[in-house]
């Protein structure tokens, strides 16, 4: 869909969307010089907090991140290759589909392939040398695995030990059972249970032809995939059912025009608001520099690390900002927070609430596609410590609550408000729908500090919403479509690597 095909056609009771809209108010306040000066300090605070974001999030190197990034890697690395395995035992039509949406078996092992190339630069950790050889031995880089094993000479006995594992598993010599019998003790005692021991093993027992104990390392896999696929399974096909039902109903919004695009209505309302658009930008700069010293507080206080007050942070640094647009641009245009950002959806409205976030999700869904493919063609990936949670992996009970308190409840709501309901609002006062929506959501995408790949994929969900947003006068939408996203994301992790 482009965005002449979205353009509303307007009654006159609203003006229309692609238009500069609502002159400024003459008697709008913070226009003294001493307003400005404030105004301008606030905004130096918030440059400030995002450039050191972006600096800490190119400079630092994203292994510091974890204390224990060998641990961190192998779980993910082995859970992921897991669940591509057992899928390799599914029915075409599931191997299909998981190729489709997790991405390929040789995408996999090619992408941790490189991660365990960076650890093993940064930590020079012997099992993790040892993991990397046994990925490049078993995605058919034999020559690759035995050179890496090579480069472990005068590494003491232990590393002696690692390389005769890998030159009897890839290496042109012929392997005998009682070779087999002490290369497999080593191991057992080298590797614990999981995709790297099992391949290796079974590679050891495949080239001395031990049948017995080849079928045993295979059969303990399945047992250890089953509970992972338990759980991948009704994550893909719920994502399916959304890409169906909503790239159907993406189908028929697209063939409207003019006025019946109004049907996507949920709030009468509209944009651009109703409150002044200096006023909101003077509120925006004060309200975020408040934000950014109550982050800095919390970040300095050691009682904020305690999982039941960390619950609060996403709440306390958005709460001036959000007292600021109440008092300053929602209560002077007779507006409340319901009506000001259409925050209620009426009984009757609910199956269109319903299309329209199934929508929303499918163009994700879509989005996310599309740049998979184009990674995959470019080469390019998203870092693995961008998506690794380390309180979902690891964490107890109440602090996985709290993680998913913050992710799918706090974000969605408090991000949509700032971003779609005041930022991308503000400009749109000045600026056409695409102009408005791409300065708001790359601000909202440099704001999370990833990579290109994570940069790319915020920005798309980020102008989903504010379209949304733009459509149906609601914030609801765009907050529960960023919920959907974001539970989406911790279930997986959870599913994946608990």
């Amino acid at each position: 869909m482009n965005d002449q095909t979205l353009v509303i056609e307007r009654s006159s009771e609203f003006p229309q969307r692609d238009q500069p809209a609502v002159p400024e108010p003459s008697s709008a306040p913070y226009r003294s010089r001493w307003s400005l000066v404030v105004s301008g300090i606030c905004a130096g605070i918030l440059v400030a907090a995002l450039g050191a974001v972006l600096w800490f999030s190119v400079t630092l190197p994203k292994l510091q991140r974890f204390e224990d990034p060998d641990r961190a890697l192998d779980l993910m690395v082995s859970r992921t290759l897991d669940a591509q395995d057992s899928f390799h035992r599914a029915p075409e039509w599931q191997q299909w589909l998981a190729d489709w949406t997790m991405g390929s078996d040789d995408e996999a092992r090619g992408q941790a392939i490189q991660w365990y190339r960076e650890l093993v630069e940064t930590t020079d950790d012997p099992l993790s040398k040892l993991r990397l050889a046994i990925l490049l031995g078993e995605s058919g880089q034999e020559s690759a695995a035995l050179a890496e094993a090579n480069g472990w000479q005068d590494r003491g006995a232990s590393a002696l030990l690692l390389r005769q594992l890998i030159d009897a598993a890839y290496g042109p010599q012929p392997l005998d059972r009682t070779q087999e019998t002490d290369l497999q003790a080593t191991l057992a005692e080298t590797l614990p249970s999981g995709w790297f021991y099992d391949h290796l093993a079974a590679r050891l027992a495949r080239r001395a032809d031990n049948q017995d104990f080849q079928a045993t390392v295979e059969a303990q896999a399945i047992l250890r995939e089953n509970p992972v696929q338990q759980w991948i399974r009704p994550l893909i096909a719920f994502e399916l059912m959304c890409l169906v039902v909503g790239s159907v109903l993406l189908v028929g919004v697209a063939r409207l025009r003019g006025e019946q695009m109004d049907i996507l209505r949920l709030h009468g309302s509209g944009l651009p608001p109703a409150w002044s658009g200096g006023t909101a930008m003077a509120v925006i700069l004060r309200g975020g520099a408040l934000g950014v010293v109550t982050t800095a507080v919390m970040l300095s206080s050691p009682s904020f690390q305690h999982a039941s007050l960390r619950a609060l942070a996403i709440p306390l640094v958005n709460l001036p900002l959000l007292v600021l647009a109440y008092v300053q641009l929602l209560k002077p245009a007779g507006l409340t927070f319901t009506n000001g950002f259409g925050l209620g959806i009426k009984r009757d409205d609910l199956g269109r609430f319903a299309c329209t976030i199934l929508m929303v999700v499918a163009a994700g869904l879509w989005g996310e596609w599309v740049m998979g493919r184009a990674a995959e063609f470019l080469h390019l990936n998203n870092h693995w410590t961008e998506w690794f949670d380390q309180d979902l992996v690891w964490g107890t009970p109440p602090v996985i609550a709290v993680s998913i308190l913050e992710y799918v409840i706090f974000a969605p709501i408090f991000e949509e408000l700032v971003f779609r309901g005041l930022l991308f609002a503000m400009l749109r006062r000045r600026f056409a729908f695409l102009p408005a929506a791409l300065i708001s959501t790359s601000l909202f995408a440099l704001a999370h500090g990833y990579s290109l790949i994570g940069f790319i994929s915020v920005l798309w969900s980020g102008f989903l919403w504010a379209w949304i947003y733009e459509r149906t006068g609601s914030l609801i939408p765009g907050m529960v479509a960023h919920a959907m996203n974001n539970l989406l994301v911790c279930l997986t992790v959870m599913a994946l690597l608990r």
